[in-house]
């Protein structure tokens, strides 16, 4: 097992990838978020544990230097799952402590996983699950959810992209489609009214909260998109919601972070949207002392 006794602190690996790391030339327009989640991890750490930031898809000897490996900004993994996931797994042979683990990753990269969770009994968005969607499957889920308005996300993705919504009066033209596994859900109106509830665990605990809204006409909350997000103190029964929701994931012990994205439905309940458990950005800036606790959490994980 990896071991961190040739090093004065443990080493701990924030894998990301060339879209985040700093001076790559591909870098998004949203990395800065990248900067903000390291540094406050790396204040929390305070010295008790080097934090290096490097692509995942680095050399696995070189991976493999470190005690722990913390899934920060690899944001293009949704391109890549299955190499992802063989990177993970070739990590934690060569006993590296991966967070989260693989199996949560596993089971977490497809938005499939949503039915277990509705089957658990968390409160959830209707959803049709076609294996490609085109102009005729976006035409048949407004008649089958009986509404108005639709979203289409890949079934593997993240931060929106490669995500559509239509209308019946301005439906997709005839030759769009997205040639992958796909979800359609109706549009919640809250999402422009209310915005976008994150609720951050750490080591399944409630971290802190907050509220995403999206930028005047659009739907989109993240920051690509010019959304902005304010720290919030849920409603006890919002909380609630939420720490039920982290108490319905299948793992025997509760993974190092997790973030719970919900959207209030008409009645008022909060329904999912997502239990992000691979890279969410945890809005550190909404969290005090999130920084710290993520370190305490990461160096109890290291031993």
């Amino acid at each position: 097992m990896v071991r961190n006794e040739r090093y004065s602190v443990p080493k701990i690996a924030f894998l990301a990838c060339p879209d985040t790391l700093p001076g790559s030339p591909t870098r998004r327009p949203d990395a800065f978020e990248h900067d903000l989640l390291f540094d406050a991890l790396n204040a929390g750490l305070a010295g008790r544990a080097e934090l290096v930031a490097l692509d995942w898809r680095a050399p696995l000897d070189e991976l493999t230097r470190f005690g722990l490996a913390y899934l920060g900004t690899p944001w293009d993994y949704t391109e890549a799952k299955d190499e992802f996931l063989e990177r993970l797994t070739a990590l934690e042979a060569a006993g590296v402590v991966v967070c989260n683990p693989v199996e949560v990753i596993r089971w977490n990269a497809d938005k499939l996983y949503l039915q277990e969770l509705e089957q658990r009994g968390a409160p959830s968005i209707p959803t049709l699950w076609p294996e490609s969607a085109g102009r005729a499957e976006v035409l048949a889920a407004f008649d089958h959810f009986g509404c108005d308005r639709v979203v289409v996300k890949r079934r593997v993705g993240a931060g929106a992209i490669g995500q559509d919504s239509f209308t019946r009066d301005a439906p997709p033209s005839a030759d769009w489609r997205i040639d992958q596994a796909a979800m359609i859900q109706p549009f919640l109106p809250a999402i422009q009214s209310e915005g976008e509830h994150s609720f951050i665990f750490v080591g399944g605990r409630f971290s802190h909260g907050l509220i995403k809204q999206a930028a005047a006409g659009d739907y989109r909350i993240q920051s690509l998109y010019g959304g902005i997000e304010v720290a919030l103190d849920p409603a006890p029964a919002d909380r609630a919601a939420a720490e039920a929701v982290m108490a319905m994931l299948p793992f025997e012990a509760p993974p190092l972070y997790a973030r719970i994205d919900m959207v209030r439905l008409d009645s008022g309940q909060l329904a999912v949207i997502e239990a992000e458990l691979i890279e969410p950005y945890l809005y550190p800036q909404q969290g005090p002392g999130f920084g710290v606790r993520m370190a305490e959490a990461m160096l109890a994980r290291l031993g």
